[in-house]
Parts: structure tokens; sequence; C-alpha cells
């Protein structure tokens, strides 16, 4: 058995195809079916069903997967103790990033970070938080900037900041006269939202369900994007929620149609997170410092509550 057998097996896990997975090993196809059968003839079992279209695993290959996975992770664990007996930061990193995050906070880190340690590869891809947990499980993302806390057992979180929630009340809303807005001002029902999938929209409607004794999900209007729901509420459509970074870089007639929270602020936890198996420290704790260190300057709310991004929660 060798970890190449092993990494050739996940591969065919995730495509269920033996072609596909050959050309995500840079292997021609025979040589991977080879190399499978032969660990498949070493175990006397069947890790694959063959039959099936697409290949399915067979209940024992659906345990031998989950111990592969462990196996092949470990491996990867002795070139970061040499990464790091060296001081080397760099390799290929990939990274996800929710969509309410990415458009304001990638652009404030990334060429300071990408300067500062120019030996790593970054791929960056904007998932969702299911998305996210997924790959992060699966092996296929070696870590992620999310709202937090996600209560997954197998996905530590290092907190990087706490970003509040704002008003956008378009002149005409009944809530534009005030200077400064509550949680229970609130009306989940006169709410433009994000579609159904986005943690910012869950943690929107449980900030609402924590000052209302009964909330009803029925919505007005739900969009795909925060920057569809500013022009929505523009149009007389009703209010929404901003996370704050959103706001900074509005027009200016736009800004006056904020409305902070009175305190504590309603926020959102956001994290960089990763397998407990805590690969690529280095780079992980990398990040987090240069972030930590730019969005220091940028938020400087200190009375925040916590807003869950879990659904129902």
């Amino acid at each position: 058995m060798t970890i190449t057998q092993l990494y050739y097996v996940l591969a065919v896990a995730e495509h269920q195809n033996f072609t596909k997975a050959a050309e995500k090993c840079f292997v021609t196809q025979p040589t991977l079916s080879m190399q499978i059968q032969k660990l498949e003839d070493q175990l006397d079992v069947q890790i694959f069903d063959r039959s099936k279209k697409p290949i399915e695993l067979t209940e024992v290959g659906k345990k031998i997967v989950t111990q592969a996975r462990n196996i092949v992770n470990e491996s990867y664990r002795i070139q970061d103790i040499v990464d790091q007996q060296k001081g080397f930061i760099g390799g290929e990193f990939k990274l996800g990033i929710i969509p309410t995050i990415m458009p304001t906070l990638l652009p404030m880190f990334l060429k300071t970070f990408i300067k500062k340690y120019p030996k790593i590869k970054l791929k960056i891809e904007e998932l969702t938080t299911e998305e996210i947990i997924y790959r992060i499980n699966e092996g296929h993302l070696d870590a992620a900037i999310a709202a937090t806390p996600l209560e997954n057992e197998n996905i530590k979180e290092r907190v990087l900041y706490f970003e509040p929630f704002v008003g956008y009340v378009p002149n005409g809303h009944k809530l534009y006269a005030k200077t400064q807005i509550e949680a229970n001002d609130l009306e989940i029902d006169e709410l433009l939202l994000l579609e159904d999938g986005h943690c910012f929209r869950d943690g929107v409607i449980n900030l609402c369900k924590a000052f209302k004794d009964h909330v009803d999900d029925k919505f007005q209007l739900e969009s795909g994007s925060i920057e569809t729901l500013i022009k929505l509420s523009n149009e007389g459509m009703g209010m929404t929620l901003l996370p704050y970074l959103h706001t900074l870089d509005l027009k200016e007639k736009y800004k006056e149609n904020l409305r902070h929270f009175t305190d504590p602020t309603p926020a959102r936890e956001v994290s960089i997170i990763y397998h407990k198996s805590e690969l690529k420290m280095q780079i992980i704790e990398a990040m987090q410092t240069v972030i930590s260190g730019i969005i220091r300057g940028a938020i400087k709310f200190q009375d925040v509550k916590i807003i869950s991004p879990l659904p129902n929660k």
C-alpha cells in the first residue's frame, strides 16, 4: 500500500470517474486504474462499484476513503514540518471566501500579502459557507474566510475581526428620520435580503428573531448581491442591512442613508477557518497577521453583540 495509491483512490472518490481522476492526478488512466486495482487485490476488497454510472464507493470503500484522507493529510504534514524548520512560507495555498466578504476584504489585504510573501501561490475562490465546509473537510481547501462561529467539530476558527451591521434606509422610509436605529425597529417582512444560502442573510434573520416573539419567513424581495439590494432600496423597495466594510466605498449621497445601531452594535464575527489537522499553519498565521493588522485601522467598533451566521440560531 502506498500514499500514491491512496491519493488516486481519493481522486476517484471525488470525481466518480477514472478518466477525470487521472487528469486531476496528472497520470494516464491505465496507470491510475492499475494502481487502484493493485490496492484492491492486496486488501481483497472492492473499493469502487464499477457497474454503477457514475462510479460509487462500496460500503467498505467509504470507510477506506475516510481513513485514506487522514493518512494523505498526515503525509502532507511531513513537508509542513520541513518547511517550518527551514522558515519557509510558500507553495500553493487554496483559500475560499464567502461572497459578502470577498469584494471588500480581498482588495484590502491581497496586494500587501502577495508583496510580503511572494513565494505563496494563492488560489482564491468565492464560495458559500456550505461549500467551504465541504471542501475543507474533503481536503480541497487549505483555509477560508467566513462568518463564524460555525460549530463544526472538524474545523478550527481564528477570529480576524468583528464587522457591525449597518442599516441602509432610503429617504421616505419610516426609519429615515432616526439618527440611530435599534434591532427591535426592524421588521423582517419589510427588509430586502440576500437569497437563501448566504450566511449574512441568516445573520439578519437571527438578529430580527432575537428581538421578536414571532417572525414569519415571508420576505418582500431577495437578491443575489448586496449591490443589488442597495439599488432596490434606492428605488424605494425597502430598507436593507449592510456589512460595515460595504459602507466605506458608497457614494457620499448614499452614505446619507446609513443608520448605525445603538450599542451594543449587532455584528458578525469574521474568522479564518481551517481543518483541525492544522496543515500549512505557517501560511494561515501569516495571513491572519496581515489581515488583522490592516483591518484594525478600518473597524474601530468595540461594544458589539455577535449574531450567529447559522440558520435558525
